[in-house]
């Protein structure tokens, strides 16, 4: 049994296994259709669990698509409907509860602590759908759509991200340690990474270059990443945040500095930070990125159960 909490918690190896399955998984299915199980039925029997504290439409239904593509059911809870917190019920409870009834659990979370909490009182599997650092799916999906697109290794190519640093930024940070490649981040100087995680890739012998001009972080980009600017748990005045953001707008003027077959990736949903000729243009591969979250996530699962190929 293994959780899939924060990526920098994963070796490189494994996450490498991960992705590799993912690939052979996604090149089997090409004659399946959506509903079709895999012919292998690794999680047949299995029950997984969600529960969603924040809103979600492609982490929902991916997951939902991926657990039942590998012959395993799901049901979808919502914290407000359990005895979590109320009515004298402790978390350690529900998480005895939760490992009675089903084989793994997986939270979409607004709480780092809580997520932890679970994981300490579960004797099942958990896997982190989003928190307040971290968002490790969606960024090691991100991972297999840049080296599908490419045809070669995240090492060898130049990563840039244009935007705030969020739970998204932490994660992909925390591949570009895992996997040695270049990571640039253009952001305001008030809006730089936390020192926790600055630390954390100094510990690890790694760097990461940030700029306040756009321009230079794009330069001689192979991927250009960009997330919505206010967040859904933003705490912040947002009127401000976005003022401060004005120049940090991923357009075609921008894209100019970046290498001439760059892509433009976005985990959605967005908001004003791209403009539409990017976002719908030919270098966006925003509906392969969302496409690719359910091979990824089959193959993360698989890697809870210790079912990896």
């Amino acid at each position: 049994m293994r959780n899939f909490i924060n990526l920098k918690d994963i070796s490189a190896k494994d996450l490498r296994k991960i992705l590799n399955d993912a690939k052979k998984r996604k090149n089997k299915r090409k004659k399946l259709s959506t509903l079709d199980i895999d012919r292998d039925r690794p999680l047949e029997g299995k029950l997984l669990i969600q529960m969603y504290e924040q809103p979600s439409s492609r982490t929902r239904l991916s997951f939902h698509i991926a657990i039942n593509q590998l012959g395993a059911g799901s049901i979808i809870v919502k914290a407000s409907e359990l005895h979590l917190g109320k009515g004298g019920e402790s978390l350690a409870d529900t998480a005895k509860i939760l490992s009675t009834y089903g084989d793994g659990f997986m939270l979409r979370s607004d709480s780092d602590e809580k997520i932890e909490d679970f994981s300490k009182n579960l004797s099942i599997p958990i896997i982190n759908l989003l928190s307040p650092s971290s968002h490790p799916c969606q960024v090691l999906s991100d991972i297999f759509t840049v080296e599908e697109i490419k045809k070669k290794s995240i090492s060898k190519l130049n990563i840039a991200w244009i935007g705030d640093s969020n739970n998204v930024l932490n994660s992909l940070i925390a591949t570009s340690v895992k996997f040695k490649f270049k990571l640039n981040i253009g952001c305001p100087k008030n809006y730089r990474p936390p020192k926790f995680v600055i630390d954390w890739v100094k510990k690890n012998k790694r760097k990461i270059y940030i700029f306040n001009d756009p321009k230079k972080a794009v330069k001689n980009a192979d991927v250009i990443f960009s997330d919505k600017v206010v967040s859904l748990s933003d705490r912040v005045n947002k009127k401000k945040k976005i003022k401060d953001f004005r120049n940090y707008r991923v357009n075609s003027s921008l894209l100019k500095y970046a290498k001439k077959d760059v892509i433009f990736l976005h985990c959605l949903p967005r908001g004003n930070e791209v403009t539409d000729d990017v976002f719908l243009g030919n270098k966006s591969k925003v509906w392969q990125q969302a496409l690719n979250r359910v091979h990824v996530q089959k193959s993360i699962l698989l890697y809870c159960f210790g079912k990896l190929r």
